[in-house]
């Protein structure tokens, strides 16, 4: 984990189109140099309980996420959870770990893991912001969801940040304006 500097506090801001809340670190940088992932706190600013530890910032990424999501990855993962114990049981100390690295920060008392762990699979954009963060065989799904993707970074930044003009052509970086679809997808609000 890092602690975001100002630049990178920029390129969050532009990459989630909006201040970031509860930015604790950066706990993830996508090849191109810019966070992908960060750390949040366990409470909003305002107090409101806030699950999601870790939050997936690149709009090209979450869009290649919602891909998967909507060819039905989800379902498939969920389906071979019931049907592989050894998948179940590795699923589960996913869970157990990204439970010990939120109550490290703040116990969330009721409040379950995020992403639909450990018993189905309900977001693969906190499942892959898992894996990124916590590294390899931690996350096993995350993992392998992270395989499944493009290299969207390729193109580039996704935002240009401290005069950087690499980036930035739109959010999504395709020319779509897939941002707005990208950020709608994550389903949470870090």
């Amino acid at each position: 984990m890092e602690t975001p500097t100002p630049t990178d506090t920029e390129a969050i801001r532009s990459q989630l189109n909006r201040p970031p809340r509860g930015l604790r670190a950066v706990a993830h940088r996508c090849p191109c140099g810019n966070p992908d992932v960060v750390e949040t706190a366990p409470r909003l600013p305002d107090g409101t309980p806030f699950p999601t530890t870790y939050y997936l910032t690149c709009p090209r990424a979450a869009s290649a996420i919602g891909t998967l999501e909507a060819e039905g990855m989800m379902k498939d993962m969920t389906a071979r959870l019931a049907a592989d114990p050894d998948l179940a049981a590795a699923y589960r100390a996913a869970h157990e770990d990204y439970l010990a690295r939120r109550d490290a920060i703040e116990v969330l008392p009721g409040f379950p893991s995020a992403g639909g762990m450990p018993d189905r699979v309900k977001c693969l954009h906190v499942l892959v912001a898992h894996a990124l963060a916590a590294g390899p065989g931690v996350n096993p799904l995350g993992d392998e969801a992270l395989a499944a993707l493009p290299e969207w970074w390729r193109k580039g930044p996704c935002v240009a940040v401290g005069g950087d003009d690499r980036g930035g052509e739109d959010r999504a970086g395709d020319g779509t304006g897939a941002d707005t679809e990208a950020t709608a997808s994550r389903g949470d609000d870090a």
